[in-house]
């Protein structure tokens, strides 16, 4: 098959990125249209979504380096194909297993592209984007994100098969994308025979550990919102703000991950130590207006809180991760980088499988309440710990 040239390959790598990134928050503002077709609880929604997440932190630490060794090209044909496998899923789906099935193949679609397509997207980019191939990597793996739910939310709303047509028109992307990609030269220079290497170990050096306790704070407490808006926020939209409509249900993430990606971009020159208190100051200020449109059942605080609490998300996490991976050696790079993931993906996970039981015997109202403040508490705590760790005397 002929190869592109550079810069359509770099192109086509982003559109790649961006399209498989879409389908894994497809289902956002259907949950509630499953819920009733199916029969089940706010709970087994909640839990349909974590399972996203298992699938994720799977790839992460089985596959992780894969590519590093057998080659990017391989890996994003695979990811490629357990979006497919999930798109079927969704598209034939019936009993609530089977949506589980759907949502685990797509989390292991985005675990693989998280870290693979970054790394093809850094070294395909020509000389001239060469500078700006993390931002636009970081800003199409976030805003891929962020369109899944507002797309799929508008054709819920306004097209035929609301369940069956997003899915269907997903399939025919990927087919395309998934020639663009056995277009796309290899970036890797696999040595005949290789295999693939090990699991990816965990653990945090001793000295990074201080900082790594404080970011990961910050990163699980914008993750935990994360969760709640991509996992429960349908229902707070339709139950408590008693809007009916798909498209606005779709909207309000979107503008949650699409202030991330901005706030990412355009602050990315804020020295780290600022981005990260700024992000945990936006972070608490934004989830407290999330506590007060479920107080007040206010549309127009919920999406004021989306955007505040995006953009303190996107820096918590962003500079962290960069704050934390530039204190630590190449050989632990790799080790502290997937424990800091890990820890996120376990808070966009585990905290809105409990906001979906406490929803049950509470109602949601109190129980969203109850879970906004316990993370703006999480992101102050997080605050203090950075500032503390800032002022300490460092080594020389």
């Amino acid at each position: 098959m002929p190869r592109l040239s550079p810069g359509p390959a770099f192109a086509g790598l982003l559109l790649t990125f961006t399209i498989v990134m879409i389908g894994t928050t497809v289902p956002t503002p259907m949950y509630a249209l499953y819920a009733a077709e199916l029969g089940f609880s706010g709970v087994v929604s909640t839990v349909i979504f974590a399972v996203y997440a298992v699938g994720v932190l799977a790839a992460l630490l089985l596959l992780g380096r894969w590519s590093d060794t057998l080659g990017r090209r391989p890996l994003l044909l695979a990811g490629i194909g357990c979006a497919l496998v999930s798109s079927v899923v969704f598209v034939t789906a019936g009993p609530v297993a089977q949506l589980l099935v759907g949502r685990f193949f797509s989390g292991v679609s985005a675990g693989i592209f998280a870290g693979t397509a970054t790394a093809a997207v850094l070294e395909a980019a020509p000389e001239r984007w060469r500078a700006r191939a993390p931002f636009l990597a970081t800003g199409v793996n976030t805003g891929g994100l962020g369109l899944g739910p507002l797309l799929a939310g508008l054709a819920v709303q306004y097209l035929p098969a609301p369940l069956h047509l997003s899915f269907a028109v997903y399939l025919v992307l990927l087919f395309a994308v998934g020639l663009v990609v056995l277009a796309v030269p290899e970036t890797v220079d696999v040595a005949p025979g290789a295999r693939p290497p090990k699991v990816q170990r965990l653990g945090v050096p001793l000295e990074v550990r201080a900082l790594f306790v404080s970011a990961a704070t910050a990163g699980f407490a914008g993750f935990a919102v994360l969760g709640l808006f991509t996992a429960v926020g349908p229902r707070i939209v339709t139950e408590i703000l008693g809007v009916d409509n798909r498209a606005v249900v779709g909207l309000v993430p979107f503008l949650l991950l699409g202030s991330s990606t901005v706030a990412q971009v355009a602050l990315r020159s804020l020295p780290r130590t600022v981005a990260l208190d700024v992000g945990c100051v936006a972070l608490t200020l934004g989830i407290l207006l999330v506590t007060v449109s479920l107080w007040q059942a206010s549309f127009p605080a919920l999406v004021a809180g989306a955007v505040v609490a995006g953009a303190g998300q996107g820096m918590s996490f962003s500079s962290g991760l960069a704050a934390i991976t530039a204190k630590v050696g190449a050989a632990h790079r790799a080790e502290v980088t997937s424990t800091f993931f890990v820890v996120l993906y376990v808070a966009i996970s585990l905290p809105v499988v409990g906001e979906g039981v406490a929803a049950q015997v509470w109602g949601l109202r109190t129980a969203g309440m109850v879970f906004t403040l316990a993370v703006a508490a999480l992101a102050l705590a997080a605050l203090a710990a950075l500032v503390r760790h800032q002022r300490a005397p460092q080594p020389a």
